[in-house]
């Protein structure tokens, strides 16, 4: 007798009941209705031997954080890691993140930064996630209109590492007039270091000699946020 069918049987989303097919419901109520495993579904079309797409897209969220790993890692990164993602399906990938990534960016002269609490909407859910410390820079004119929010630096963000003129090659770049310093912490507590405070107090110095103001310096944490400034941790009082 044969065996029964199994439930997780379906790998491709033809062969899901219509009503649960992520890309009929995307059709049906729009895309702000799917959860980020079925978006990721939906570009992915097919899941692997024994495990349906959204299974897939699932772990794929999981075994790099969230959609922030994913827009970080490379095409080769993502084939090691996901058991069943070949390089076109990685590709493919990589080009929407980018493509969403670049839609932001486009946006970016809507914001206007008015309190640590701006920055920190901008920039949480991005960087929240990572595995690895980041540090990047929120570039602002002179009316505060945020100019864009580049990646600066990976790794661990300790002084006699980090080198203050790279950082400050993107703002002399965009004619900023001034920057927010942001980094996350990956322990997910972002209780400042004295690495971070010095850090903090030596782009300050620098930016004087350049006359670009540094504003404030915010490290965020899983949920949680501090800005140094708030705190009166590397910044003089005037």
């Amino acid at each position: 007798m044969a065996e029964p069918a199994r439930a997780d049987y379906h790998l491709t989303l033809k062969e899901w009941p219509a009503s649960e097919r992520p890309t009929e419901r995307l059709l049906q109520h729009g895309p702000a209705h799917l959860s980020n495993a079925e978006l990721l579904a939906v570009l992915l079309r097919t899941g692997t031997d024994g495990e349906t797409v959204l299974a897939m897209a699932e772990r794929m969220l999981a075994g790099f954080d969230g959609l922030p790993g994913l827009r970080e890692a490379t095409v080769s990164e993502l084939c090691k890691g996901v058991r069943g993602l070949g390089p076109v399906k990685a590709a493919q990938l990589k080009a929407s993140l980018e493509l969403a990534n670049r839609l932001a960016m486009a946006d970016k002269m809507l914001i206007r930064i008015h309190s640590p609490a701006d920055v920190a909407g901008l920039l949480q859910m991005q960087m929240s996630g990572l595995p690895h410390e980041q540090l990047r820079l929120v570039l602002l004119n002179s009316k505060n209109d945020v100019l864009g929010w580049p990646v600066v630096y990976t790794g661990g963000l300790r002084t006699n590492v980090v080198r203050l003129a790279e950082v400050f090659r993107e703002p002399i770049r965009n004619a900023a007039s001034a920057i927010i310093l942001a980094h996350n912490h990956p322990s997910g507590d972002p209780t400042p270091s004295p690495e971070d405070v010095k850090l903090t107090e030596e782009a300050v110095v620098t930016g004087k000699l350049l006359d670009i103001d540094v504003v404030d310096h915010l490290i965020i944490g899983r949920g949680r946020w501090v800005s140094l400034r708030s705190l009166g941790l590397g910044f003089k009082k005037k």
